[in-house]
This record gives structure tokens, sequence and C-alpha cells, in this order.
């Protein structure tokens, strides 16, 4: 079995890679711009929102969840969801810094 490559790259690399990886799936993007809307929405509120079914919609949550870019907070028997702005601010901050550095090296 082969070493992750990923020790390769630096950390910063590797946390963008992710948020990107994250946001790969027009259903995540459609989750992100439904919760920039709404504020905040249990998963039933989005899956009324969106053409798919309950358990995709989940899935889809929990990868934004473990990338860091959703919140929870639980409401009772329901869980509702929101935006870490701050997270995402972020990582569109180091995103577009990356960019910015790639260009003035070419």
């Amino acid at each position: 079995m082969t070493a992750a490559k990923t020790v390769l790259f630096s950390h910063e690399q590797i946390s963008l890679a992710h948020f990107a990886s994250a946001l790969s799936h027009p259903a995540r993007i459609a989750i992100v711009n439904f919760l920039q809307a709404q504020g905040r929405a249990s998963c039933g509120e989005i899956v009324e929102h969106l053409p798919l079914s309950q358990p995709t919609v989940s899935q889809h949550i929990k990868t934004l969840l473990e990338a860091g870019l959703l919140m929870q907070e639980p409401l009772g028997q329901k869980m509702l969801y929101q935006l870490n702005c701050e997270r995402m601010l972020s990582f569109c901050h180091s995103f577009q810094c990356t960019l910015g550095t790639q260009e003035k090296a070419s």
C-alpha cells in the first residue's frame, strides 16, 4: 500500500481541496444557495426545495458539515442547518489568494 500523496502538499492546499470537493456537486451548491436565502432550515425544508430524496439530501448535508461549511442546531426533534459564513469567507479568501499567487508566478 502506498503512502498518502497529501503529505507532499501544504495544509492550506489540502484544506482548499477539501473545500472545493465539498462544493463539487450541483446539489450542494443548491443547498448553499437555499441556506443563503433562508438563513437556516431543516433537512425536510431543504428536501422540499430540491428535486432529490431525503436520504440523498442528508448525504449532501453530511458532506457540507464535514467540510465545516454548515453548522447545525437542534430544535426539538429537528436539526436546523445554516451556513458557516465565517468559514466560507475564509476559504474563499484563501482560494482567491492562492489563485492570485499563481497568476503572479506565471
